[in-house]
């Protein structure tokens, strides 16, 4: 994992000044894409006063497959521009949660039945406790809601027992109104439904999207003049941006040779919540033939306090593959990103430690999202630094390598 790494902090490198940035998401049904903008201006702005940079964003172009804007960073002695493009599926997860309860309940259940006889649950208990205690969750508190339901009805049906199952089925409306929402089980279900789906069936229409997107992604590497294509996947977005890289690479086997290197990070990632499953044959020869590349590095950020990423693994080895040293693994804490007393608001909010892989930093770290997908640093040089950024920019925000050197 990190013996890789390169312990040197004075390696010499070329400050990027333009940079092509392609970021897919996790399974989040409450972000539209305006919401997204506005959270990245949002995060944007820590990651200036964290590094005493500046920072400017453009105006946010939105179509059906992405959206994307422009964001010019600069220090003392740099100057950056990158090309965001959020690549979106918000539109197939909320197709999902449009489906009525009736159609998503039984869904989910089968949804955990297969995850469990296909040995993933095994896997989840084998590679990180605390996933399988993720997945666990929303199946364990339906199971007690139903029980309430039939505890309720049979309580009351001692008498009459039609009573008693109508008395049962309105228990049951009521806790799906009530504790089922505010518990945020839907979602929960749904993104186990459409992982299930993806294995088994795929989706059409983000297999389409992907394909468009890396028409993009190889049209830049033979054309653009960016020094850096930097390819992003965050949580389940991860398993999407092995796909995409995967379909780039079976029509552009020698991508990054010759070239600009593309550069894959798969931050708090999902890829072995799919890749544990028995019947993920397909993902895995995926895995494999990324992971082998030559011309694309990948790093894979974990942290212990984020109970939906596994932290501690080496997902080649987890999924019996052959190992070659990528992804390069990296462990960094939460805890340290952000000052103590946000921290401490912050550490029983699961799905909000999650997100602080594609948020700003209060401190300096070795993980920095903005630092990565903005900076005047190779994403690669960050991940092998480490210490990541923090060795190279001054306090004033100056390029250290590279100070009076303006770009």
């Amino acid at each position: 994992m990190e013996t890789d790494l390169i312990a040197s902090k004075e390696r010499n490198f070329v400050p990027i000044t333009k940079r092509l940035v392609f970021h897919i998401g996790g399974y989040d049904p409450i972000t539209p894409p305006q919401g997204a903008y506005r959270r990245f201006l949002r995060e944007l702005s820590r990651f200036e006063r964290t590094w005493s940079v500046k920072a400017s964003v453009g105006a946010p172009d939105v179509s059906t497959d992405e959206m994307k804007w422009t964001v010019t960073t600069t220090g003392p002695n740099w100057r950056v521009e990158s090309n965001y493009h959020l690549v979106r599926w918000d539109d197939v997860i909320q197709a999902q949660s449009r489906q009525p309860l009736w159609r998503r309940l039984p869904l989910g259940i089968l949804a955990f039945l297969d995850f469990v006889f296909a040995g993933a649950l095994w896997g989840y208990f084998r590679t990180n406790w605390h996933y399988a205690v993720f997945f666990l969750y929303p199946f364990t508190l339906f199971f007690v809601l139903v029980v309430i339901a039939l505890a309720t009805g049979m309580l009351i049906g001692r008498a009459d027992a039609l009573i008693g199952s109508l008395t049962g089925l309105a228990t049951f409306a009521v806790l799906l109104a009530g504790p089922w929402r505010w518990l945020h089980l839907a979602p929960l279900f749904d993104d186990w439904i459409f992982s299930r789906i993806y294995i088994r069936v795929g989706c059409p229409v983000l297999s389409r999207r992907l394909d468009r997107i890396a028409q993009q992604v190889i049209e830049a590497a033979t054309k653009s003049s960016v020094e850096e294509i930097l390819l992003v996947g965050h949580s389940l977005g991860a398993v999407l941006a092995v796909d995409l890289i995967n379909k780039i690479l079976a029509l552009q086997p020698a991508l990054g040779l010759g070239g600009r290197r593309v550069a894959f990070l798969t931050i708090g990632s999902s890829v072995l919540k799919i890749g544990l499953h028995r019947d993920a044959s397909d993902f895995r020869a995926a895995v494999e033939r990324v992971a082998s590349a030559p011309g694309v590095f990948w790093g894979d950020y974990q942290a212990r306090v984020d109970i939906m990423n596994f932290y501690g693994t080496d997902p080649m080895v987890e999924m019996a593959l052959i190992p070659n040293g990528r992804p390069v693994v990296r462990l960094v804490e939460i805890g340290r990103m952000l000052e103590h007393a946000m921290y401490r608001q912050l550490r029983l909010r699961f799905f909000r430690l999650h997100c602080q892989f594609i948020s700003g930093n209060d401190r300096r770290a070795e993980y920095d999202y903005f630092m990565l997908v903005c900076g005047p640093l190779a994403a690669e040089h960050q991940t092998l630094m480490p210490d990541g950024a923090q060795g190279a920019i001054g306090q004033d925000g100056a390029l250290l390598s590279h100070r009076g050197a303006c770009q």
